[in-house]
């Protein structure tokens, strides 16, 4: 028998005596802890007390590490901000907007054409301005009705049509609101580049608020193309409008450079911005309808009666009388009006 023979039957021998010679603690952990790392509960239930500012985290494999939160202190804080203040803030905005309208009908009554219509109508819009407006009107509606189902359905809605309803109901708002944002984004960019010329403040818009807009009291301040208040409404549309667009988009696509906080500030400048304009434009649509005689005629057919014009917007009708005499139909042109 060769030596290499005699050492392999050996082998198997000197491997038992090796293993006996080492006690098995140095061979494996004497106790093992899976779960060493993972997340305990008490702490846990710490994070959630009130006033604690632990953050929890996991590990995940995903590429958006922010994910892993499960537990952000800031998250509660906007919790109670989104839940209770932004429809707080909400309901007095709306809300109080129609009390004062409706007061100030009871009181003021329909704002009258003093001189009474006349037979002759100016043009006041064309066809692309008209465009522009209803464009950027009707998708605002539409975004603005999905928009308050999501603050006020589950309160409003909810109980009239049911849980199924309502959960259809709002997913379908849902991709409305989505898809139809891209309308209004492109209506406010149009809005701008079409109006802007003519909306900067001046001296007149001074006076024409010192005045009442001659909606409080009976004089009615001279004014251009647009008063003091239209240009409110121009310049709160515009910057409104480029809020909601940004932070609804930031909401939509969720880019990863934003941080968690980021979000949550979009979300609520959307809801504040959301609800305030909505309030803003109850009182637009107000005056166009209703409250003034006339007015709608504007953006309804695009010409408006000569004597509207002259008391709303003298010195815009003079301007058109001097340039255009052709856009006032209805006989003669008219003498540039004092």
């Amino acid at each position: 028998m060769t030596l290499f023979a005699s050492f392999k039957r050996l082998l198997p021998l000197l491997a038992a005596m090796a293993l006996l010679a080492f006690p098995a603690s140095a061979q494996q952990p004497s106790s093992v802890n899976p779960t060493a790392s993972s997340v305990k509960e008490k702490q846990l239930l710490d994070a959630l007390k009130p006033g604690s500012d632990e953050t929890v985290a996991g590990r995940i494999s995903i590429q958006d590490r922010r994910a892993g939160n499960l537990i952000q202190p800031a998250g509660r804080e906007f919790r109670a901000f989104h839940e209770v203040t932004v429809p707080l803030v909400g309901k007095i905005a709306i809300l109080g907007t129609l009390v004062i309208l409706a007061l100030f009908y009871l009181l003021r009554g329909r704002i009258m054409i003093e001189a009474g219509p006349s037979n002759r109508r100016i043009l006041r819009f064309g066809n692309f301005d008209r465009f522009v407006h209803w464009t950027t009107a009707t998708s605002f509606l539409v975004l603005g009705l999905s928009g308050l189902n999501l603050v006020f359905g589950k309160s409003l809605v909810l109980p009239i049509v049911g849980h199924e309803a309502f959960a259809s109901l709002t997913q379908l708002g849902k991709f409305v609101h989505n898809y139809v944002s891209f309308a209004f984004a492109f209506g406010i960019i149009l809005m701008f580049l079409t109006w802007v010329k003519d909306n900067f403040p001046n001296a007149l818009d001074v006076r024409w608020a010192l005045q009442g807009g001659g909606i409080i009291g009976s004089k009615h301040p001279p004014a251009d193309r647009f008063n003091g208040g239209q240009k409110l409404i121009f310049w709160a549309t515009v910057l409104g409008g480029i809020a909601l667009s940004v932070s609804g988009y930031i909401m939509m696509f969720r880019p990863l450079e934003v941080a968690v906080s980021g979000f949550q500030l979009a979300t609520v400048v959307h809801g504040l911005t959301g609800l305030i304009m909505f309030a803003i434009i109850i009182g637009h649509i107000y005056i166009g309808t209703i409250g003034m005689e006339g007015a709608f005629d504007a953006m309804g057919r695009g010409d408006v009666d000569l004597n509207w014009a002259k008391e709303h917007h003298g010195i815009w009708v003079d301007k058109v009388a001097l340039k255009n005499p052709e856009e006032i139909s209805g006989g003669r042109s008219p003498v540039p009006a004092e």
